[in-house]
């Protein structure tokens, strides 16, 4: 067998073993919740989980949602932090009669959408929740449908909303993946804005300063957010995230015992994740795979790689095992464009197949004049 054909053979097998090389990492720590998942943001691997699609009801990690629609109209221009929504009645008495989380705004007044996002994301506040919903959508109903559009783009196949706060209803589930993935979307989309989940208190007119529901913040600084949920369906949740030397995992418990519970849990989660495994990047721009001969083209060779970084999340010492084949599938003939594909490379550590991607050219290669094309034409008749 050539070369080339064991490559192809090689490639295709790698579907059906991939993830072999994660066999030598340790198992999660047990935990006692309805299901879980552990995220690596840069690769965006789940490196531990259970049940990670079961539907459950998210409670108030809903808000979650609520203020990524926020955040992203913010980013359109078509909502600004200054705007300010009025209070309506249902928004005053959210919650009022009740044990749930409030911002303790007041009837008939407005209030800017900054510290509505504040009381949201900080405080859990429904009525905080209703009133963004409101101002943005004209209703709570209308808000949720917009909700369950941004999940469709998104690709959270496992959740739909029925309102803006997390209520309990049977038609209003996520999953511990979809949660994951959604909190990595709105720290990749939104990296200014995500600084609000990391405040610890809010304080809202004359009531006392309240302090920020997630109490990871307090027990570990690598915490910088994002979310608890709680009824009595759904259990005790949470959804965090780290950052430790430049690497950041996010986390999420559906349905633990206890608020404290849920707490402990997702440490371990977080601490299983930094101790035991790393995250390795491969190729990228500034490390093409290989430099290329280019034909009929104003250079002479181009840099073969990936427009960005490849991540991979790796057992604990395995990063240093990585090794890249590439596959080119013919000779380069320019003009060429920053982005065109001409082949795909497979990840390997130590000798096992991780992943495939495809390999790009790294710049535009223009047409060369006339007499370098004539004469690459001649080499490429003549097999040089």
């Amino acid at each position: 067998m050539n070369r080339k054909s064991g490559l192809l053979g090689f490639l295709l097998f790698l579907c059906s073993i991939s993830g072999a090389a994660l066999a030598a990492a340790p198992d999660p720590p047990p935990i006692d919740a309805k299901s879980y998942a552990l995220l690596d943001f840069q690769s965006g691997e789940l490196i531990a989980s259970l049940n990670p699609d079961m539907h459950v009801e998210p409670a108030s990690i809903t808000k979650v949602m609520s203020v990524y629609v926020a955040f992203d109209m913010i980013k359109q221009g078509r909502l600004k932090l200054t705007d300010t929504a009025l209070i309506s009645e249902k928004a005053w008495g959210e919650g009022k009669d009740s044990s749930e989380s409030r911002m303790f705004v007041s009837l008939g007044s407005r209030v800017s959408i900054e510290d509505l996002l504040r009381g949201i994301i900080i405080v859990s506040g429904n009525d905080a929740s209703v009133a963004l919903a409101e101002h943005i959508a004209g209703s709570e109903d209308a808000f949720a449908q917009i909700m369950n559009q941004y999940a469709k783009k998104l690709g959270l196949n496992n959740t739909h909303f029925m309102d803006a706060s997390g209520m309990p209803n049977p038609e209003h589930y996520s999953s511990a993946r979809d949660l994951v993935t959604l909190a990595s979307d709105l720290i990749r989309n939104f990296p200014e804005d995500y600084r609000y989940f990391s405040e610890r208190e809010f304080k809202y007119g004359i009531a006392k300063p309240q302090q920020n529901r997630n109490g990871l913040l307090e027990k570990d600084p690598s915490v910088d957010g994002i979310k608890t949920g709680h009824t009595d369906a759904a259990g005790y949740c949470l959804l965090a995230s780290a950052k430790r030397d430049g690497r950041r995992l996010i986390s999420v418990v559906m349905g633990g015992k206890s608020w404290a519970y849920r707490e402990q849990a997702s440490l371990e989660l977080l601490n299983y994740g930094f101790r035991n495994f790393d995250t390795a990047s491969v190729l990228g721009p500034a490390a093409p795979v290989q430099n290329m001969r280019v034909y009929k083209g104003a250079e002479r060779e181009v840099g073969i790689g990936t427009l960005e970084p490849v991540y991979l999340s790796l057992p604990g010492g395995e990063k240093n095992q990585l090794q890249v084949q590439p596959q080119i599938t013919g000779k380069l003939i320019a003009p060429l464009t920053a982005g065109q594909q001409v082949g795909q490379a497979a990840v390997l550590v130590e000798g096992k197949p991780l992943k495939t991607v495809p390999l790009v050219v790294l710049k535009d290669v223009p047409s060369g004049g006339f007499w370098h094309r004539l004469f690459d034409q001649i080499r490429l008749w003549l097999g040089m």
